[in-house]
């Protein structure tokens, strides 16, 4: 979170490192075999961000050695006048070559900067010191643990709440893992339940998220997903009904 700007309103995130070891292809790499068929594979489960070095992958592999498949994890962030994304690369990528890609300005990577002691590469990101979502309250409480993918939004989605009694929703939070997904509200919410209940009248939403359940003390709505990469998509379409605004 300290590499989002304090402006922006939403971040996605895939570890892709929790990926590989999904789908069973821990050690694809840049130059495996095995890539097409990991990307098959990952397409399947709720993936959040696209790829930012896929566009040029076959460039960077021929003239620099490293691509998307070295990738260990990527965000990307948006919103409130801000664009960026960030991403690791694996141990043992020749950061030089990155560096190298930069200066030549590949693709995405014209104007990025490289953080080599800490494989880091981003654009738009904010700069060690200038205020980031790390400092601001209530967002690092709403991620736990590791996640195969997470979604952030500061704010709510705008939707009808019918006659639910709905408090006011300053963020949310959603971290998938294969076919789980978990929703993060903030604790002590008495409105939970309501929430969880207005997925029932959405029959896309409802098809996809199943056997919702809430417990208000950690402010956690828990689900069973039947199509990952379809739930993704509803994240990052703005269509999740247990975030909707309070009237």
């Amino acid at each position: 979170m300290a590499l989002v700007p304090a402006a922006a309103t939403t971040l996605a995130v895939t570890d892709y490192d929790q990926v590989r070891t999904e789908v069973g292809m821990p050690e694809v790499r840049t130059g495996s075999p095995q890539t097409a068929q990991f990307w098959s594979a990952a397409a399947r489960l709720a993936v959040l961000t696209p790829g930012v070095l896929r566009p040029v992958d076959t460039l960077l592999q021929r003239d620099d050695g490293f691509g998307q498949a070295d990738v260990s994890w990527e965000a990307d962030f948006h919103g409130g006048g801000v664009s960026g994304w960030a991403l690791r690369l694996r141990n043992g990528v020749p950061m030089a070559a990155v560096r190298r890609a930069v200066r030549a300005g590949v693709g995405p990577l014209r104007g990025a900067r490289v953080d080599v002691r800490d494989h880091l590469v981003s654009r738009g990101a904010a700069a060690p010191g200038e205020p980031n979502w790390a400092g601001r309250r209530g967002l690092p409480g709403l991620v736990d643990g590791p996640a195969l993918a997470t979604y952030v939004q500061r704010g709510c989605v705008a939707g009808d709440t019918g006659d639910a009694r709905l408090q006011p929703l300053t963020a949310y939070a959603v971290q998938y893992a294969a076919t789980l997904a978990t929703a993060r509200l903030g604790a002590g919410r008495d409105d939970l339940f309501a929430r969880m209940r207005l997925g029932r009248t959405r029959p896309r939403f409802a098809r996809i998220f199943r056997r919702g359940a809430a417990d208000p003390s950690s402010g956690r709505i828990g689900y069973q997903m039947t199509d990952p990469a379809a739930a993704a998509t509803l994240a990052l379409h703005h269509q999740l009904p247990f975030a909707v605004c309070a009237p």
